[in-house]
């Protein structure tokens, strides 16, 4: 790892919004002036008491912060390795980590004057979030949600409605995340007077990477002190499942300058990673580009043609990742692995039955992790894996990998 080539991994990005090769701002005219007053305003609400105090106030009394941190004691004993522990991220207001970006960008949105947010959404996990958001200060919502992806996440689509939203189902493409982004950024482009664009993940053009894992990063934060009181020092090594990458980048970025913490991203490999692209793994199996504002690793064809991705998991369905994960892989400060859908829908049974905990199916990737590697590291290894969303929105696509018959929940 080229350490001596940086002060802090914690720097980034650059005045033109870059992690090494990685980032960057491609938009058209239309929208630059836009995003450069968004920047401004970030800047300005960075080192602005005002707004943490809003925000702090906000994450305790309406999202339930701090999540609790919680050792999964018959999980460690079944695995017999390493003592694990969950961040319980999926115990937020919501049941998952997006309400701590949204809340963010809503607010920025209000000193900005927006009055119609715009969003995109897979699992339907930020879609709810920022419904709700909205719900609370009287703005209208837009969710754009991939066809495909409103028929398997249902649960979170009638969610999204009850809190006032319109839900825009896009057809083009295979009707997943990707899709969903794409008509976004063209809404924004035909409406940018009143619209606020709400990204959920840390892709996107500069500022939006930096800002949403600065959001995000109360998780790893909060990791931080309360590992420090149950254990008395830093964890070893810490694991997220990645899509587009928030609630990982939330948990590792508070520890990027930690030599001693591993850390590990754990990509959708669909079923499996191999010549067809039957998975969501970028960084295993991809190569850089640029995609929706930002240069980053992408599943691409040999003429640079985006090819669709596939997990069982819709908030892991993109064929990208965010640039500070891309240039966290390339210098070495973070490794990525990948985990088929079989082995995600495996680790998802254990935690319900040994835990009493259902995940989401993006966690149940990280977890499944967890489960291949703890047995081999030593017991006093301390492993702490992000449970960034709960599984509610997935029971009956887990039931249709299981070959349930839906009569069987009557």
């Amino acid at each position: 790892m080229p350490e001596d080539l940086f002060n802090s991994f914690m720097n980034g990005p650059d005045e033109n919004g870059r992690f090494g090769e990685f980032g960057g701002r491609f938009v058209s005219e239309t929208l630059m002036p836009l995003i450069l007053e968004l920047q401004d305003q970030y800047d300005i609400a960075k080192t602005d008491p005002t707004f943490w105090a809003e925000m702090d106030d906000l994450w305790e009394h309406y999202v339930g912060r701090p999540s609790p941190l919680y050792h999964a004691s018959r999980l460690t004993e079944e695995l017999g390795g390493a003592k694990i522990y969950m961040k319980r991220d999926e115990l937020n207001h919501t049941g998952a980590h997006k309400i701590n970006n949204v809340l963010g960008q809503i607010i920025l949105a209000r000193r900005m004057g927006k009055k119609r947010i715009i969003a995109e959404t897979g699992a339907g996990q930020h879609g709810v979030a920022t419904a709700t958001v909205c719900a609370k200060f009287g703005l209208k919502c837009v969710v754009y949600m991939g066809a495909h992806d409103v028929e398997r996440q249902a649960p979170n689509v009638f969610r999204m409605r009850l809190l006032g939203a319109e839900i825009v189902p896009v057809t083009s493409g295979r009707g997943t995340l990707k899709d969903a982004m794409n008509d976004a950024l063209r809404d924004w482009v035909t409406n940018v007077r009143d619209t606020f664009y709400c990204i959920g993940t840390v892709a996107g053009p500069h500022p939006y990477p930096a800002m949403v894992r600065d959001f995000q990063s109360i998780i790893g934060k909060e990791v931080r002190t309360q590992m420090e009181r149950a254990e008395g020092r830093l964890p070893d090594t810490l694991i997220a499942a990645i899509g587009g990458g928030s609630n990982a980048m939330g948990l590792f970025y508070p520890f990027l300058d930690d030599k001693g913490v591993n850390i590990i991203g754990v990509e959708a490999g669909g079923k499996g990673v191999n010549a067809k692209m039957e998975h969501c793994a970028s960084l295993t199996g991809g190569r850089p580009g640029v995609l929706h504002g930002n240069r980053t690793y992408l599943l691409q064809d040999d003429d640079g043609q985006i090819l669709e991705g596939f997990s069982i998991s819709a908030g892991l369905d993109y064929p990208g990742i965010g640039p500070e994960h891309a240039w966290l892989h390339d210098i070495g400060r973070a490794q990525y692995v990948s985990i088929t859908d079989v082995e995600a829908l495996a680790a998802f049974q254990k935690c319900c039955q040994l835990e009493g905990i259902i995940p989401a199916l993006e966690p149940s990737h990280a977890l499944a992790h967890v489960i291949k590697i703890a047995p081999t590291l030593p017991k006093d290894h301390l492993l702490v894996m992000n449970m960034c969303g709960r599984g509610d929105k997935d029971i009956f696509t887990v039931a249709r990998a299981l070959n349930f018959e839906m009569g069987e929940f009557a």
